[in-house]
């Protein structure tokens, strides 16, 4: 499922909503995890500070979320009735 506005979500809440996405910063180098400035920062205030490509990183933020553990729970039992 496509998370509308991703984009534009500062990075803490993105990270606090989906732990899963923690890593898609720290693979990249980005010191975003537990930075004060990640309340402010939105993904693609992330991509201009690093140089980064924001598309790239939006994907990559949104891979991890359609990944994550917790969506597959959920998922699951919303089909038992």
């Amino acid at each position: 499922m496509r998370v509308p506005q991703l984009e534009q979500m500062s990075l803490s809440t993105i990270m606090s909503r989906w732990p899963e996405t923690i890593s898609v910063f720290v693979g990249r180098r980005f010191h975003c995890i537990g930075c004060p400035i990640s309340d402010f920062h939105s993904v693609a205030d992330a991509a201009r500070e690093h140089h980064y490509d924001q598309a790239e990183l939006t994907e990559a933020i949104q891979a991890a979320i359609d990944n994550s553990p917790s969506r597959s729970k959920v998922r699951a039992r919303s089909h038992r009735r």
